[in-house]
């Protein structure tokens, strides 16, 4: 069934659009010292090439804000300066190229310093993120809401808002972060209800790649189900490539966006008489940079195969030292457990 996706305004970030019918992008946040720009520039590289479209980059100081123009210059895909607190480093970003900003207007201090950065952000036609995360929200709001509530979350986000909206400023972006599943949940279901600006969706400080992988996949997959996520960012401990490959399998899984062959396979039982586990690896090593869009079954008996994966563009059934390559759920050749791999490879570069 196809997910029927939030209407949200359509806002462009550098070359790539997030919300309105843009696809759903995938980002990631650097961990290198932005002033060190070889190792930032080749941390995003290996980004671009994984599959990263947006990057965010952390801007402590006056120096890291004078590395985007350099930084910028060596890579392709949009770059958004993360910033908290310090205005001149909004305007130092914005003067050097940055294509976003992620702040919240709140923390910039007097209104005058916002009205600063919303001018150059309008010159240049930059898009601001406000991002509310559950960890930094002001004393009022925990005080009215008496703690960390959906609600007290919505309420920080749009007191930023509300600051840029007072300067014509629609160019907006929303995150509302939390390591809680169904408070992070709750807060952007909320907010869904009273704004219609894109939203960028993760689950913050997930957790190392094993457990913040599954964290995250239930909680941006449970938004992305009910319509809600515009761009999205795994955060895990670790090498930040391995965000961009959990969101986009996240995706892909929702059928939300195609990336590659979609693999089937079964979890295999006792009536499997061949190494389907060495066949499923080893062909999901093999085929990672082929980019048809087709459904690949790997099942370990006439049980599974053809029959529930009939649907698979191809696919093999285990028998005893042997499997059926099925296409379209129709046999069309036996070979030998030892032949599958290179068979599997042949019909999938014939189709």
């Amino acid at each position: 069934m196809k997910i029927i996706r939030r209407t949200s305004k359509k806002i462009k970030c550098g070359k790539v659009y997030i919300g309105g019918d843009a696809p759903i992008s995938v980002q990631s946040m650097t961990n290198t010292d932005t002033r060190n720009i070889n190792e930032t520039v080749s941390q995003i590289k290996k980004l671009e090439e994984s599959g990263c479209e947006i990057v965010r980059i952390a801007i402590p100081d006056m120096e890291a804000a004078e590395a985007i123009s350099k930084i910028k210059s060596s890579v392709s895909i949009p770059l958004i300066a993360d910033i908290h607190f310090d205005y001149r480093l909004a305007l130092k970003s914005i003067e050097n190229g940055i294509d976003k900003l992620r702040i919240n207007p709140g923390n910039i201090g007097d209104v005058s310093r916002v009205k600063m950065i919303v001018s150059k952000a309008k010159e240049r036609d930059i898009p601001i993120r406000i991002g509310v995360n559950a960890g930094s929200l002001n004393k009022k709001i925990l005080e009215k809401y008496n703690g960390i509530t959906p609600n007290a979350l919505v309420e920080s986000a749009l007191s930023h808002v509300e600051i840029l909206e007072d300067l014509n400023f629609d160019k907006i972006i929303i995150s509302l972060k939390a390591s809680d599943i169904k408070l992070t949940f709750d807060a952007y279901s909320i907010l869904a209800e009273k704004v219609d600006y894109p939203f960028h969706i993760g689950i913050t400080e997930a957790g190392t790649v094993w457990r913040g992988t599954i964290k995250s996949s239930i909680g941006v997959g449970a938004l992305l189900l009910n319509g809600i996520g515009d761009t999205i960012r795994i955060s895990l401990t670790g090498n930040p490539v391995e965000e961009v490959k959990v969101g986009r399998e996240i995706l892909h899984a929702l059928n939300i966006r195609q990336f590659g062959i979609n693999f089937i396979s079964c979890p295999t039982c006792g009536r499997c008489q061949i190494d389907l586990m060495g066949v499923a690896n080893e062909l999901e090593k093999k085929l990672k940079h082929i980019d048809k869009p087709i459904t690949l079954a790997i099942m370990g008996c006439a049980v599974n195969g053809p029959g529930e994966a009939k649907e698979a563009d191809l696919g093999i059934a285990g028998g005893k030292d042997s499997a059926l390559i099925f296409k379209k759920g129709k046999i069309i050749k036996k070979v030998k457990e030892d032949h599958i791999l290179d068979s599997l490879l042949e019909e999938i570069n014939n189709l």
